[in-house]
């Protein structure tokens, strides 16, 4: 009985070791922001509002993949390299949200998104 115990603990502790790995995303003000990705050099700035917002105007350095796109976002996404952490904007928040809540689904590990987007944004933009 006292090995069969031992068994159920040894088996009940070793599946929390199994767990995925959990997406740690945060949501970052802009102050919060420049200080994180100032932090973390092969940061990965992500721009997920359409072609047409982009190219209004955007973060230095922001790579534009459109939430909007469905599939082919995350298609676009999958190709991406999860380890790295993602700085994600949009125009007010809601879509750079939702674009980190699925790239937690897909496995990423640290992903960050701009409370306010860029609509709030009082650093530089490309125009």
């Amino acid at each position: 009985m006292r090995g069969f115990i031992w068994l159920i603990i040894f088996f009940m502790t070793s599946c929390t070791y199994l767990r995925p790995k959990q997406n740690s995303m945060s949501n970052l003000t802009q102050n919060e922001w420049v200080e994180q990705l100032a932090a973390h050099p092969q940061a990965v700035v992500l721009d997920v509002r359409t072609e047409e917002e982009f190219e209004s105007g955007y973060i230095p350095n922001a790579q534009n993949i459109d939430l909007r796109m469905g599939p082919g976002f995350i298609e676009a996404i999958e190709s991406l390299e999860k380890e790295k952490p993602y700085f994600v904007y949009c125009r007010s928040g809601a879509r750079s949200a939702q674009a980190c809540q699925l790239m937690s689904q897909l496995g990423f590990t640290t992903t960050y998104n701009l409370m306010g987007g860029i609509l709030e944004w009082e650093g530089e933009v490309i125009e």
